[in-house]
Order: C-alpha cells, then structure tokens, then sequence
C-alpha cells in the first residue's frame, strides 16, 4: 500500500506563495506533469484575488501590453507578455467556466462578479493535479545546496525543514499586511546578492495635510471626471474627494508615477474649455453668475467649494481678462502638492521589487542562483490599475512553470 506514496521532498519545485503567480505557477506545471508544493502563509489560496475589484476580481486586461507597466527595464516584461497573451488568460478562465465582462477600459470581470470562482478553478485543479498546498507556513530560510534548496519554515508553531533543486518566489509584495503581506522575496533576493530597486506603496490614495485639508474635506464624497497628470503620466477617469485628500481611479494610477514633494496637476474640465464657455454665455445672459455656470457644470457643492479661490458672486459680462486667466487656470491646471500617500494597507500593488536586471527575462530564473524563480508582485514590474498586474501574474507563472 505504501510503496508508491510519494516522498514529502519529492517535488520538482517548491512555491512561496498560493497568490495568482504561485496558483498559475503550479497549476501549469501540473499540465507539464511536474510536482510542486506550494508553501502558503493563509489559512487559504488566493487571499488578494479575493478582495480584487471588490470582491469581483478584475482578472485581466482586454489592452494589456508593456507600455502599462513601470520598470527600470520597460522591455522585461515583453517576453513573458508573449509567451502568455491576454487571449490565452481568457482562454484558460472561459475553459474552466469563466466567462469574461468588460466593464470599463479593457477591465474583465467574471460575469458572475465573483472573485471567489477565480479562486476555485486554481483550488480544484491543483487537487486535480496532484499539487500540494500547505496552509499556515511561514518560510523562515532558503539555503542554496548541492541538490538544490533547503526551505525551513514554520507551521503550526513547528519548524519544519524540506528540500527542492527548484524554488519559486511567487511571494507578492508589501500591500496588505493583513493579508500576510512580507519582503520575504526580496530579503531571498538580497540573501543570494540580488539587486533590489526601491520599493513604495503604489496605485494608492494622496494625502493632503495643513491649510488645505478643510477645504478637501468638506469636499468629501465628490467624484469628478478629470484629467491628471505629472511629467511622467496623464490619465483620464474620475477622481474622489476625501476628508483625507484624493482617491478614485485616475488618482491611484497617477500615484504610481509620483514621489513625495512633487506636484501632481489636474484639468477638472477635461472635455471642455471653460474660456470658451464663459465668452459662449456671455452673449446669452451675461448677468448669469460664474457660480451658476460653474454649478452647471460640478455639483453645486464644489462650486460652493471654489468660492474660497474664484469670484463666484460676479456675474460673467463683468469678469475682467484676469479673472478669466484665474479661473481658466484653477479648473483647467488645478496643481497639487500631495503630503503623502495612504501607505500599503491601502495600496494596491508595490512598486519596485527584484530588479529586472538579475532575472532572466525569458525564464524569471536568477541569473545568479540556478534554479531560484521570481515571479508576479515582488518583481519590478508594476502595472496600471485595471487588471494588468493580474496579466502579468498569470504571465509570470506560466513563463516559470516551462521552465522547471
């Protein structure tokens, strides 16, 4: 009976995290007919995918290319992206019953808006497959042998040790703590002299702090579609007021461009120009108030809110030229010098990770350390909000399990 149980070492790799990289890792690995284990630190898979999109997982992006994503080697991903398209992504959820919804921009959803069912597909097949998962394991050390690696980590308060001759980091990055969030796969790739480019919270809220915060606050609660941009980036969506500063699309992914004590510049009125309305109505009733024309054209609790920047009582025919430089500059070049962002609890991916220079772009392996494999968050690769950084997970992934 027990002659053919397989060993507990008897993996072809080990994998440091059941995220979206590591699931797709081991599930495509299974197709190949290798054994892998996935060291998990959760009680469950897929805690990230979870919570995506809201609970409804935008798992990729119908436009993905490299030319979303921010890295010191812009070209790195381009491999992994043609090894694995955004068609194969929605190939392989539409032939395990997930169908794909576009919601804005490219973004696909499940039709059932149910993250938990991307989850199950990488449950059920990795038991299919034979992939092992163990659950509330918290890797502590990987150690380079002459066989491979020795993982020690620690399981229901146990240590416990395992061996390898492959290792994938599939480990994410530092958002969200409460999730299980580490540096463990950047601390691996200093342990074995890797370069690591800096990291920081990205695609997260702005922060606004001193004189100015009253005024975002009573603002709190208003979405506005904007232009924003800095000299790295623009992007067209709505951003959100909070009594804290600035959320909402357009101002997660401009974040991911920005650094504390740079501006950041918003057209609140991207698809109009407003000199141009305020001569236009000038001719109709130029006793019509700029505030009566700005509530036309905001909620008329933000044009209350300018009322402490423009002269909003004035009626347009007597709006001088300055007047009209001012409000054309405030609406249309609306500049801000954020505090600070919301930090990781409330980013959703990292910037930075393992620099691209040490991976090999074809494979993810460590050009310094056979057999040792980065993929998914903890890579220098981050995408744009939108479902690109779930493209790249699932890119990532597959591009490892080929080459184990």
């Amino acid at each position: 009976m027990t002659a053919n149980l397989i060993k507990q070492t008897d993996f072809d790799a080990i994998i440091i995290g059941a995220g979206a990289c590591g699931l797709m890792c081991a599930v495509q690995a299974g197709f190949l007919g290798k054994r892998v284990l996935i060291l998990e630190k959760n009680d469950r898979p897929g805690a990230k995918i979870l919570i995506s999109g809201g609970g409804r997982c935008n798992y990729t992006n119908l436009y993905a290319s490299a030319q979303q994503f921010i890295s010191q080697n812009p070209h790195f991903c381009k491999s992994a992206f043609a090894q694995w398209t955004v068609d194969d992504t929605i190939s392989f959820f539409e032939a395990y019953g997930i169908s794909g919804k576009e919601k804005t921009l490219g973004q696909l959803f499940p039709e059932t808006d149910k993250a938990r069912d991307v989850v199950n597909i990488f449950a059920n097949l990795c038991a299919d497959l034979g992939q092992q998962i163990y659950y509330y394991a918290t890797v502590k050390s990987i150690e380079q042998t002459d066989n491979g690696f020795e993982i020690v980590y620690e399981q229901h308060m146990r240590e416990q040790k395992i061996s390898a001759p492959k290792v994938v980091m599939a480990s994410g990055g530092l958002p969200v703590v409460k999730l299980g969030a580490t540096d463990i796969g950047m601390r691996v790739a200093r342990k074995f002299g890797m370069a690591v480019v800096d990291t920081a919270p990205a695609l997260v809220p702005l922060t606004i702090t001193g004189k100015d915060q009253p005024w975002y606050e009573k603002l709190s609660g208003n979405s506005i579609f904007c232009r924003v941009w800095n000299d790295e980036a623009s992007f067209e969506e709505n951003i959100l007021f909070t009594h804290w500063g600035l959320s909402g699309p357009a101002i997660l992914q401009i974040s991911s461009y920005w650094k504390p004590g740079e501006f950041i510049y918003i057209d609140l009125l991207p698809t109009q120009n407003l000199t141009e309305l305020i001569q236009q109505e000038r001719t109709i009733n130029g006793k019509k108030t700029l505030l009566a024309l700005l509530s036309g054209l905001f909620t008329r609790k933000f044009a209350d809110a300018l009322a402490d920047r423009l002269p909003v009582q004035k009626n347009l025919a007597s709006l001088s030229k300055a007047d009209v430089d001012v409000i054309e500059s405030l609406i249309h070049n609306f500049k801000v010098k954020p505090a600070g962002d919301k930090g990781y609890d409330k980013a959703e991916v990292m910037r930075g990770g393992v620099s691209t220079d040490e991976l090999s772009s074809k494979t993810l392996e460590a050009k310094k350390v056979r057999g040792l494999y980065f993929g998914g968050e903890c890579v220098d690769v981050t995408g744009w909000l939108g479902g690109y950084n779930f493209q790249w997970a699932w890119a990532s992934g597959f591009v490892i399990a080929q080459a184990l």
